[in-house]
């Protein structure tokens, strides 16, 4: 093999990253900016998709011990709480697509890719490691960080997010756009709601300009809840942190339903995080260029409307994976990385498109939110089922290798 391969940030795409081409016999070294991994965000959920990935990497049964399997997702009117549409999960979701339909703290899926990432594979983990800018030469990339060190590397992957120095460095400058909604996070221990509240399921409140989701994790221990609304914050980009006042919240949601009110009410401390994304991907060319690539939110940052942020950077993962087990010679980095591009690049712009589009069907009012209200009892099953998405990741075409 070549001499090690770099990935630029160690959250759940730069771990999940590392893992699959460590398996794949890649050396790998993960450059992390922080100096620690502190506890953050709140839930993810994991479609069949990221489930039928994360299997693959044989990590079923650690993921049993941290997950939540909910039975169902129902979508309600946050201003009666009536149930609009419905979704089964559970069993229908595992006969449906042979993988189930689970919710994880971030904080316990990193875990679980980073635990794997030590005990499955040789790679390398350097925190306090920020990358500042590289160069692309005949044979390596080398990569300058911030303290003045220099890396030479076979290659450049960057999973360093949102605010990605990889991206800069390979694109260009423009930043991301703020999209104009908040969202405000909470965790509620679980015991201190009613049965009820408290059920295995996911919930989704829609509303004028504003949505609410809640649902388990940690084995249904504690609920998560999300709300999104409508508005602008002084919050710096990219903090985890940024605390927030439920009052403003409910300010911005207008009057909910009770049992959802109940919800809000129970959260013990809210944070908020503003929402920035980028236009979707245009080609190939977005997601890799010579010895360099892309992956996750550096590559294709999503809205939250359709839950599918982590799993795309992990089938991205598992794509560059899949592609390096079929390779039968010595490695060719840009190559490689241009059938990746070439297998991702409009699937995750797909995503990205509908992303946008179910944050405008979530948060319609007047006529748009009484057709959609009648669209959904009519055809929720099949409105939420999301065949398309929920069975990948894309196999790659035979002769690719």
């Amino acid at each position: 093999m070549d001499s090690s391969l770099l990935v630029a940030g160690a959250g759940i795409g730069g771990l999940a990253c590392a893992l699959s081409l460590g398996r794949s016999g890649v050396p790998v070294t993960v450059l992390e900016q922080a100096d620690d991994f502190a506890e953050l965000g709140a839930g993810i959920q994991l479609g069949p998709n990221a489930m039928r990935v994360l299997s693959d990497w044989g990590l079923d049964e650690r993921l049993r011990s941290i997950a939540s399997y909910p039975d169902d997702l129902c979508v309600r009117d946050s201003l009666d709480g009536r149930q609009l549409g419905h979704l089964r999960l559970g069993a229908t979701a595992l006969a449906r697509f042979g993988r189930p339909y689970a919710c994880v703290h971030r904080a316990d899926l990193h875990r679980l890719l980073l635990d794997a990432l030590h005990s499955r594979t040789p790679a390398t983990l350097r925190l306090q490691a920020r990358v500042s800018t590289f160069e692309i030469q005949s044979d390596a990339v080398l990569v300058h960080l911030e303290d003045g060190v220099a890396l030479s590397g076979s290659a450049l992957i960057g999973c360093d997010g949102l605010w990605s120095r990889v991206r800069e460095a390979l694109l260009g400058t423009e930043p991301a756009q703020p999209t104009g909604h908040l969202a405000y996070r909470g965790l509620i221990p679980a015991e201190s709601l009613s049965r009820t509240a408290r059920s295995n399921s996911v919930q989704v409140w829609l509303g004028a300009d504003m949505h609410v989701v809640s649902y388990p994790v940690r084995s249904g221990q504690w609920i998560n809840l999300v709300a999104v609304v409508h508005g602008r914050s002084g919050a710096s980009p990219g903090r985890w942190t940024q605390e927030a006042r439920v009052e403003d919240l409910l300010t911005a949601t207008g009057p909910v339903a009770a049992n959802l009110r109940a919800l809000i009410d129970a959260v013990p401390r809210w944070t908020l995080w503003t929402l920035h994304d980028r236009a979707p991907l245009h080609g190939p060319s977005d997601l890799a260029r010579g010895r360099v690539a892309l992956l996750g939110d550096a590559a294709h940052p999503l809205r939250p409307y359709l839950a599918q942020g982590a799993a795309m950077a992990m089938e991205d993962a598992w794509t560059l994976g899949q592609l390096v087990h079929r390779t039968r010679v010595r490695l060719d980095w840009s190559a490689l990385f241009a059938k990746y591009a070439a297998h991702r690049w409009e699937r995750n712009a797909r995503v990205q498109r509908m992303s946008r589009f179910n944050g405008r069907i979530y948060h319609a009012r007047g006529l748009l939110r009484l057709g959609r209200n009648a669209g959904l009892r009519l055809l929720g099953e099949q409105l939420l089922a999301n065949r398309w998405l929920y069975s990948g990741p894309p196999r790659l075409q035979p002769g690719w290798s």
